[in-house]
């Protein structure tokens, strides 16, 4: 019985957090925004919008909301150096 519950609790955590991790902003390789784009930036949450190059107090702000520590991770520097390199 310990176990069945313990399997439970386990599953309905797992469905909590998950779906929090996957409405994390994506990587854009848009150093610097102009135009309609930096409008649609700017009237957007700073929560909501994509990681950037170099942004380094939104992607702080970014990462503590989702993640919960604002420190960047090795996928951070992966993910960003490739956004770059895609644009």
């Amino acid at each position: 019985m310990y176990r069945r519950t313990l399997l439970l609790s386990a599953g309905l955590l797992l469905l909590l957090v998950v779906p929090t991790a996957a409405q994390e902003p994506t990587w854009s390789g848009e150093i610097i925004a102009r135009g309609e784009q930096r409008m649609i930036y700017q009237s957007t949450a700073i929560v909501n919008r994509p990681y950037r190059p170099f942004h380094f107090y939104g992607n702080t702000i970014r990462r503590q909301y989702y993640r919960g520590r604002p420190g960047p991770g090795a996928r951070d520097i992966v993910f960003g150096a490739r956004a770059i390199r895609r644009r």
